[in-house]
């Protein structure tokens, strides 16, 4: 375990930012402006480098981040580290002093631009600008043009070619791009009690495309009516809060503001990343006026407050009810052992998801077994696959994705279940890369529902998975 270390001299002759009072701003300045945090707070207790996921691929370790920061030490913008950073909140959860460690390597990388500092890992700088620019263009984002523009910028055109090609016979990739807008024009709907909004992101109608059907399919036999806002935009994901304090607040607010127009006093979203913004963003406009100014002054119109946001998970335990989800069961899915990976985003910060247990949720686990799954236990449900790192640092993620494999196998499970577009991406398509002689099913749990709702393997979408899953389930007798 590495420990805190005086950093090095500063080495970057940028000029600084200035303050209010007419002088250079201090990096601790800096992340107190971007987060509200004092980064004095921190004592080094080292419990953010414990639980970082990258720490052993870092050049500075979280506490040594902090530490440079107290220190004014400018040649942390210079760190592999804050671009390496998944934003998994691991360490901003655990905190005992509530730093927003994660908010703390944003508002670095961002800074590090401003004073013109080159990235020391380029490839997620240029993959965070091509994704903002392919969001400015549509609106939303277009997934084929953003992995084709970031091959080309690589200058590896046939990158993951193998993939693409797998991606495309499983009707996971679109050709055409789909648009949206982020301004708040909604009406108000009559009341509808089955009504909450919905906002399925950029990946349900394409490289998560079974998770799009699927949910669909069980909202239906669930009585629930998912209202789709009109035009709605791309939430920014990681790459807005890693590049434009700003967008990353009026992206997803765009969404939540159009849903309180509507009348609805929920949304929804099945998608990890897109559920974690739409809350972190409601949450700040909530709690920070001038953020609040900010987004209405952008969207022109001013949030109440009234909207609700829930992952899907918590809207199918906690709204509906699993006692709904039993009464729906004609087809028990008998025989299946899996581990539900969480992943880190649906409970992580807990100070703002509100989740009950953010190191060991059991809702999934709880909706399984009403399915008639058996659920093993294990320790990784929540340990971060790497995210996007999968597609613009793929060596950095890989040993992150075989800890949660071999986790999950070494426990018994056969397979894995989630309820994340990335996450499931990440462990059905990279198995091999991982070293895996022997590949695992990876379901989406709205999939397993659809199943054991007796709707059958084509509204289950099973077919869109890039490891096949239909041998499992026959071997099983579900299908």
């Amino acid at each position: 375990m590495a420990i805190a270390q005086t950093p090095a001299a500063p080495t970057t002759n940028s000029p600084c930012p200035m303050t209010a009072m007419g002088g250079p701003a201090t990096l601790a300045q800096v992340i107190e402006q971007a987060t509200g945090d004092n980064a004095h707070k921190c004592y080094q207790c080292i419990k953010c480098t414990s639980g970082c996921p990258l720490a052993d691929q870092f050049d500075l370790t979280p506490n040594q981040v902090m530490r440079s920061v107290q220190l004014n030490d400018i040649s942390v913008l210079e760190s592999k580290s804050i671009w390496l950073c998944a934003s998994c909140h691991t360490c901003a959860t655990r905190c005992p002093q509530q730093i927003d460690v994660t908010g703390v390597m944003d508002a670095l990388r961002i800074e590090s631009r401003k004073r013109g500092v080159k990235p020391a890992v380029p490839e997620i700088a240029r993959f965070n600008d091509l994704f903002m620019r392919n969001l400015k263009i549509f609106g939303r984002v277009y997934e084929l043009g953003l992995a084709t523009a970031f091959n080309m910028a690589l200058r590896q055109p046939f990158r993951d070619s193998k993939m693409g090609r797998k991606m495309f016979s499983r009707g996971k990739l679109s050709f055409i791009p789909h648009f949206g807008k982020a301004k708040a024009n909604e009406t108000k709907l009559p009341h509808n009690p089955k009504a909450i909004g919905y906002y399925p992101g950029c990946s349900l109608s394409s490289t998560s495309i079974e998770y799009g059907k699927s949910v669909k399919n069980i909202a239906s036999a669930m009585d629930i009516e998912l209202v789709e806002p009109k035009n709605w935009s791309c939430c920014g994901s990681s790459p807005a809060h890693a590049t434009d304090a700003k967008a990353a607040n009026i992206l997803p607010m765009s969404t939540v503001a159009k849903v309180e127009q509507m009348g609805l006093d929920t949304v929804t979203s099945p998608c990890s990343a897109c559920f974690s913004r739409l809350k972190h963003s409601e949450h700040s406009v909530t709690n920070n006026e001038a953020v609040a100014k900010d987004v209405s002054d952008a969207l022109g119109y001013e949030y109440k407050g009234t909207v609700n946001v829930q992952h899907l998970v918590d809207v199918i335990v906690d709204r509906s009810g699993l006692d709904e989800v039993k009464k729906r069961v004609t087809n028990p899915l008998k025989g299946l052992k899996v581990a539900c990976y969480y992943g880190c985003l649906i409970t992580r910060p807990s100070g703002v998801t509100g989740a009950d247990n953010p190191e060991y949720p059991q809702k999934m686990d709880r909706l399984l077994k009403t399915l008639g799954a058996e659920t093993v236990d294990w320790s990784r449900k929540t340990e971060c696959c790497g995210g996007s790192l999968a597609i613009n640092q793929t060596e950095a993620a890989l040993p992150l994705m075989k800890r949660i494999m071999d986790d999950a196998k070494a426990c018994g499970a056969e397979a894995i279940v989630t309820m994340c577009p990335i996450c499931h991406l990440n462990l059905d398509s990279r198995q091999e890369a991982m070293g895996f002689d022997e590949e695992i099913p990876i379901f989406q749990a709205t999939q397993l529902m659809s199943l054991a709702f007796g709707q059958g393997a084509d509204k289950a979408a099973i077919k869109n998975n890039l490891i096949d899953p239909k041998p499992y389930l026959v071997e099983k007798g579900v299908i």
